[in-house]
């Protein structure tokens, strides 16, 4: 009796199961996407205080949450109040903003009706800026996940922590056990794609944080040389928004534009996007090349993809992660489909590479690579 057909229609319909079941905890899963992210930036500390210094791995890890705390504390202390109260005045400024961008917005309806009829027709008092601000509010009330709603958020933030300080503390027992989910054939691939990634995502993690410094600073002390109001606060913004790729450049160079286009005119407004342009692209070509190592290397297209994509699916949260979640596709992609589909490599390979020996003929001493235990002869050939 053939039971093909029968096992493909169960494979199928497991396979609906096991989607629809992703799909009903995608916020959970998410949640643990950036736990995983948080471990990868605590282990990269932990690493390095225990290959330069020695120091155990719980010792590591404790000092690496400390140097964290304090290093959010300080940013805390020394930037939050003065963005407060900038922020806190540039909200103030709103109304006499947006009753300059309204006078503005009627005028062009008036001179243009191809632009009267892009604006759309106002009733009775009526605004084309209050109409933009309800549509804008409304998409946000929308968008916005439960896990920013009250005490939740608190329970999550704080499961984001301890999971993430749980498996950097130790990451081979979760490394391996999931490794233990895939058949023995294939678990030297798993092994060698987990570690992968691992260098994949601390490359990004550590050059994002590089980067959004280094693109708040310049653009805080760009917008102080060209006399814009709450330069702190914008350059702030410009840093925190500099995880999203395209759109967050488009954003935190616009805001300060509009802002000076409705109080010192068009040509002010000019030199803030020039100055948006500038600060980014010095960013993009200079100072992400030289902190990623060109250890990650996104095309721009897929980033903009993926970021519109996440947005899609996650909504207001999407963007934030889209760009690790990218690496991780790329990563598996081009270890499993491109090198083992598409270039015939296969996935059935030996169990494990021996270790790499140089043996000396003179005292037959043996010297073993320090990462031949770590990893098999094909990943450290790639290094």
């Amino acid at each position: 009796m053939n039971r093909r057909p029968y096992s493909v229609l169960i494979a199928a319909i497991f396979a609906v199961l096991l989607l629809l079941f992703l799909h009903s905890i995608a916020e959970i899963l998410l949640l643990f996407f950036i736990a995983v992210l948080f471990a990868i930036y605590l282990s990269a500390i932990t690493d390095s205080l225990q290959k330069r210094l020695a120091v155990p791995r719980a010792a590591g890890l404790l000092i690496a949450i400390l140097l964290t705390f304090v290093g959010t504390a300080g940013v805390v202390w020394l930037i939050v109040p003065p963005v407060i109260a900038q922020t806190q005045g540039l909200i103030e400024a709103m109304p006499i903003l947006m009753a300059g961008w309204e006078a503005q917005l009627l005028q062009l309806a008036r001179q243009s009706p191809f632009w009267e009829q892009f604006f759309g027709t106002l009733e009775q008092g009526g605004s084309y800026t209050g109409t933009i601000v309800a549509q804008v509010g409304g998409y946000f009330r929308g968008v916005v996940p439960y896990i920013f709603s009250g005490i939740t958020f608190v329970i999550h933030f704080i499961s984001v922590l301890v999971m993430g300080i749980y498996l950097a503390l130790r990451p081979a027992l979760y490394r391996e056990g999931f490794i233990l989910l895939a058949r023995p054939v294939h678990r030297e691939l798993v092994r060698d794609i987990l570690a992968d990634l691992g260098r994949t995502l601390r490359a990004w993690i550590v050059g994002q944080i590089l980067a959004m410094i280094v693109l708040g600073v310049l653009m805080w002390i760009g917008l102080e040389l060209l006399g814009v109001p709450y330069a702190l606060a914008f350059g702030v913004f410009t840093g925190t928004v500099a995880i999203v790729p395209f759109f967050g450049t488009l954003f935190s160079t616009l805001l300060p534009a509009l802002f000076v286009l409705g109080t010192d005119g068009a040509m002010q407004a000019l030199w803030v996007v020039l100055l948006g342009v500038g600060v980014h692209a010095f960013e993009t070509n200079i100072v992400s090349p030289m902190i990623m190592e060109r250890q990650v290397n996104l095309p721009p297209v897929l980033s903009i993809l993926a970021v519109l994509i996440m947005a899609h699916l996650l909504h207001l949260i999407g963007p934030f992660v889209a760009v690790p979640v990218l690496c991780v596709v790329m990563v598996v992609g081009r270890r499993v489909f491109v090198h083992r589909v598409l270039e015939g490599k296969g996935f059935r390979r030996a169990i494990r590479d021996r270790p790499i020996e140089l043996r000396l003929s003179d005292e037959g001493a043996v010297l073993i690579h320090p990462s031949a235990f770590e990893t098999t002869v094909p990943a450290l050939l790639e290094k």
